[in-house]
């Protein structure tokens, strides 16, 4: 089993991240990262953000926050970064059914009223329509 964590660099990512790790308990820790695309993206964009998404790979790890790199080598953490494509709330709940995920762990912005209804809320979306256990972090 592993513990999913959408993790976009954001201080409430990051505290995400250091949520998951004290609850690992010896489980892999994924740090899932979505690059949304715009609506109505046509096949060939896609196909040119994904060749795009291989080239990144090999960088990825470098892109954490050197605090999170450190608690992760610290708590001897099993972890690894994955990236998609597509609607972040979608993506992250697809991800977490078609990998052995006991939980999702995700920060929350804290908007509130019209900022909330205005820029959505991933996290709500992900509590919404889950079958997991997610665990929002502020």
């Amino acid at each position: 089993m592993a513990i999913l964590v959408a993790y976009d660099g954001s201080d409430p990512a990051q505290k995400a991240v250091k949520r998951a790790v004290k609850a690992a308990n010896d489980e892999e820790i994924i740090l899932l990262r979505v690059i949304e695309t715009a609506d109505g993206m046509i096949e060939a964009g896609l196909d040119i953000v994904q060749d795009r998404l291989k080239e990144l790979q090999d960088k990825k790890t470098s892109e954490l926050s050197e605090e999170i790199k450190t608690l992760l080598e610290t708590e001897d953490a099993e972890f690894r970064i994955e990236t998609v494509v597509g609607k972040p709330s979608r993506e992250i709940i697809s991800f977490a059914e078609e990998n052995d995920v006991s939980e999702i762990v995700i920060g929350s912005h804290g908007r509130e009223g019209i900022s909330r209804v205005l820029l959505g809320n991933v996290a709500e979306n992900v509590v919404r329509r889950s079958p997991f256990t997610v665990i929002v972090v502020r």
